[in-house]
């Protein structure tokens, strides 16, 4: 097996020079580095490493009004512009609860930070906080927008500004799955999944039942989780788009989930991306990585719930998508009828 040699910060500017319109993770995979390399390859130019402390992050993101947060996997990208409002932080996770940013956050799989400052077509200053983890993989972005207060992110880059202005980073392989235990059969799938009384409590049961996400849908039974048609999600944008209906879109990696809770209204198909272009609410969807969609069933102590899961060809999840509701209070009846009449997998193809 050919191993490629790490590039030196000099060589990975060299070759950025060559080639400076290429898209960032673009650039990144086409030259078998990380992009959190990449960006650590311009500090004392353009960038500034950054303690990733979420506590001064979050915090601090407070005062800085509006801003757009962005939350990405190799099939998704989620896009928010609004203030960072109600944080909560935690030592296993920690939150934003805005109106329009809310987050969910892991901050072990925070390694690395950067501010960057880059020039944009326009010739305005592009200004960004970006976090990478262990392996230089983004896990959470925030760009500066025309309204943000510009001073207070100024004390915020200085408060998380890292002592070590280096401008390489050492990443770290992703370190091995652990073999999972005896994995449990349907039988106790079902009696578990059936006693849920909360959407929170499903990773608990996947892992004490040393189940995959994806695995446990496949098995639970149709009654609980049923395939969809490749083109469902494409179907179900369609269904909601420009009506009263609120949905709730989540994308997620390992170290950040991000959630849109609103209708939407300007969706934009191009090429293989299925796009929202809404006023405070953009995302982008590689149709063409979609494998599998499921439609799930989980009880709550409110009534059952109903999701729209899609899965890509490593069986990892790449969205999932709500309809909006209030705690207390069973789904709204328009998303549910909207997630049952959408197409089964190879209904187009049945006799």
């Amino acid at each position: 097996m050919t191993v490629n040699a790490a590039k030196t910060p000099a060589e990975i500017r060299s070759l950025r020079a060559l080639h400076p319109e290429m898209r960032e993770r673009d650039f990144a995979r086409i030259h078998a580095i990380s992009e959190g390399e990449l960006v650590a390859a311009e500090v004392g130019r353009s960038a500034i490493r950054l303690k990733p402390d979420l506590d001064i992050l979050l915090n601090g993101l407070t005062a800085v009004g509006e801003v757009m947060a962005l939350t990405r996997n190799e099939s998704a990208v989620h896009e928010k512009i609004g203030p960072y409002e109600k944080v909560v932080i935690g030592p296993m996770a920690s939150m934003v609860l805005g109106e329009q940013v809310d987050l969910r956050i892991f901050p072990s799989k925070w390694a690395f930070g950067f501010a960057v400052e880059k020039p944009g077509e326009d010739g305005a200053v592009r200004r960004s906080l970006q976090f990478f983890d262990a392996q230089g993989h983004a896990v959470h972005k925030v760009h500066a927008r025309p309204a943000t207060n510009l001073e207070a992110w100024s004390v915020l880059v200085t408060n998380l500004r890292h002592p070590e202005q280096v401008d390489a980073i050492t990443v770290t392989p992703q370190p091995p799955v652990a073999e999972p235990g005896e994995p449990a059969g349907v039988a106790a799938l079902r009696e578990r999944w059936q006693a849920l009384t909360d959407t929170h409590q499903f990773f608990g049961m996947l892992r004490k039942l040393n189940l995959h996400r994806l695995t446990a849908i496949e098995m639970v039974g149709e009654d609980l989780a049923w395939q969809l048609d490749a083109k469902a999600v494409e179907q179900m944008f369609a269904a909601v788009a420009g009506t009263d209906l609120p949905i709730m879109a989540f994308v997620g990696n390992h170290g950040c989930i991000q959630i849109h809770a609103g209708p939407v209204t300007n969706i934009k198909p191009m090429g293989p991306w299925l796009n929202v272009m809404d006023d405070t609410f953009h995302l982008h969807l590689r149709l063409d990585h979609i494998a599998s969609v499921w439609a799930v069933r989980k009880p709550t102590s409110d009534g059952h719930v109903t999701s729209v899961e899609v899965y890509d060809g490593n069986r990892e999840l790449i969205i999932q998508f709500f309809g909006k509701r209030q705690e207390g209070s069973d789904e709204r009846a328009g998303w549910r009828t909207a997630v049952e009449q959408l197409p089964l997998h190879n209904q187009s193809n049945a006799a």
